[in-house]
């Protein structure tokens, strides 16, 4: 990619010819079209539903009454998410009373309580697990910190579903004796990692303990991960920086620092680099998860960056490598990538800025 240098008092500054990890006004106001367009549309939509009986073929709308758009249920969450990130970044948010609206609509008491109801029933308990319970955990945790006035019965609305999915972290984490390292919706590290970060948010100390004690059992043993693995054909995780990631958490600076050690020491290299990964076809729905990767990659280098400076202050650039890559392609009209990578740049801006 051409680079092209600029001088600002007396700096010489590099900046890559592509968008920048800069998340402006008009910015987001590009990115909050794409979930506002498509979190009340039905169709296409893609239902993960065990059917018991004929009784239970519905619409996705009478099934998922408050996150029946965006292509499928954990999608619609992280686009109501993405809006409500918006909204506490920016108050001055373009249409910012229909995307409130839009929100309260959704996210009403007696919709909340029909996704409890469907989440309860005995053969749904597995419904989107690890990652849609995350992200509901990420959505309830960003309705909690907001200022505004609307989001306060809103947080209180979502915080039965919340309060279910906290239970079902409990009971599952200690059943599931091996992790998953994959690179998509299942991967163990990325569905304990908001989770964890809601735990610290909400003082949920069993919720924390659980999923600290868990992370350390599937992966303080783990050594080498084979980054030249990566990626799969239709990856939106990386399994070795998700891993990474999450251990970053839960255990303290200098184990963390040791095990990464460990488990990745080429990332300690300043030389170090790695491709981006390409997508060959944006119009497909399952190759288009690797622009997903791209941002998920780039969040783990930009925390890495920011927690460790002296040892992994490089990963930065290439974590605006990867992100820049990708950026463009959320806004160019493909519902197979625009219904959710937007959350993924967005959660990538989030952890880059303090």
């Amino acid at each position: 990619m051409m680079k092209y240098i600029f001088i600002i008092a007396g700096m010489l500054i590099a900046e890559n010819s592509g968008a920048q990890v800069d998340l402006t006004l008009a910015q987001a106001n590009r990115l909050a079209a794409l979930p506002m367009k498509c979190m009340q549309q039905q169709y296409p939509n893609k239902l993960s539903q065990l059917l018991n009986d004929p009784a239970e073929l519905l619409s996705p709308k009478q099934l998922h009454p408050a996150f029946y758009g965006c292509f499928d249920w954990h999608s619609s969450v992280h686009g109501h998410w993405s809006l409500v990130f918006l909204l506490n970044k920016f108050p001055a948010l373009q249409n910012r009373d229909s995307v409130i609206k839009k929100l309260s609509d959704n996210l009403s008491k007696e919709n909340i309580a029909a996704e409890v109801l469907y989440l309860s029933k005995k053969h749904e308990k597995s419904f989107e697990r690890t990652y849609g319970w995350a992200w509901v955990l990420k959505l309830q945790q960003a309705l909690d910190e907001s200022k505004d006035d609307y989001a306060k019965p809103l947080a209180q609305n979502l915080q039965p579903l919340t309060d279910l999915l906290i239970q079902r972290y409990i009971e599952f984490l200690p059943k599931l004796l091996y992790p998953l390292r994959i690179g998509t919706h299942a991967n163990t590290a990325f569905g304990l990692s908001f989770a964890y970060d809601y735990a610290v948010h909400s003082n949920n100390l069993l919720l924390k303990e659980s999923i600290a004690g868990n992370a350390k059992r599937y992966f303080a043993k783990d050594v080498g991960c084979p980054i030249n693995w990566e990626p799969g054909g239709t990856d939106f995780l990386s399994p070795c920086m998700e891993e990474i990631n999450l251990m970053e958490k839960v255990l303290p600076v200098n184990e963390f620092i040791a095990w990464a050690k460990r488990f990745s020491p080429q990332l300690f290299n300043k030389k170090f680099d790695w491709e981006v990964a390409k997508v060959s076809d944006r119009e497909d729905g399952h190759l288009v998860h690797l622009d997903g990767l791209n941002f998920s990659r780039a969040w783990c280098f930009f925390l890495l960056a920011k927690k460790f400076p002296a040892q992994l202050g490089h990963l930065k650039a290439l974590g605006e490598k990867h992100f820049n890559y990708s950026i463009s392609s959320i806004t160019d009209g493909n519902y197979e990538g625009e219904h959710w990578l937007a959350s993924f740049a967005l959660h990538a801006y989030e952890v880059k800025v303090p």
